[in-house]
């Protein structure tokens, strides 16, 4: 009889073991972290405390997302309520760049906007940008991370650049969701925006910081 059929039959029989209770006792297997054999019911013990450590493991890991996330909520929170609270355009610049420093700990942010609409608005957000780079934070669906910016968007770093490892853009887009500026971050941590990661938060803070600064054009 082929072990194949041996399984086929006891999945077919589930009562085999009720009528003969004392194989269970008789019948000896392999350790499974040894040489040593062992009573098949004694394995079973093993085999569901390992699945138990397993689920304890998952349940933790649960827990430590659930943790980091509620952190990130809270975060979100505070640069929310920052940002609602400035009057004017240089105020809520400022607060986008305190918390994402201080709260996030982001060590670089840059902005560029370049559809202020009427009048002149002064400051490095508001320099000019090549069509590349306009095309490119159009074609962003989704935010952009990992070790090579765009270079353009590195020179917006200054003295910074060079120490830069890691990357994280987002395209601002109006209420008609058209491109009308970028928000970049950066840190000399390469593991920090990495390509794999849950851009989720990131999305999410290109949406308030585009409500956010929008809102004073």
């Amino acid at each position: 009889m082929k072990a194949e059929e041996v399984v086929r039959y006891l999945q077919d029989n589930p009562g085999f073991f009720d009528d003969y209770a004392e194989l269970l006792a008789q019948i000896y297997i392999p350790h499974p972290h040894g040489g040593r054999a062992i009573p098949i019911a004694e394995r079973q013990i093993l085999t569901l405390r390992e699945r138990s450590k397993l689920l304890e493991r998952k349940l933790e890991q649960l827990i430590a997302f659930g943790e980091e996330n509620d952190a990130r909520g809270t975060k979100m929170h505070r640069l929310c309520v920052a940002l609602i609270s400035t009057g004017d355009m240089q105020g809520t610049l400022q607060a986008l760049y305190y918390n994402l420093r201080e709260d996030f700990v982001v060590p670089h942010t840059a902005v560029r906007i370049w559809s202020p609409g009427p009048g002149t608005l002064a400051g490095s957000e508001f320099a000019p940008v090549t069509d590349d780079l306009r095309r490119y934070a159009v074609s962003l669906e989704h935010p952009y991370c990992g070790p090579g910016a765009n270079p353009e968007v590195a020179t917006w770093f200054d003295e910074a650049a060079a120490q830069l490892r890691s990357f994280a853009c987002m395209p601002l887009r109006d209420g008609s969701n058209a491109c009308v500026g970028m928000l970049a971050l950066a840190s000399e941590d390469l593991q920090r925006f990495y390509p794999d990661m849950d851009t989720l938060y990131l999305k999410r803070l290109g949406e308030l910081a585009s409500a956010a600064l929008l809102r004073h054009l």
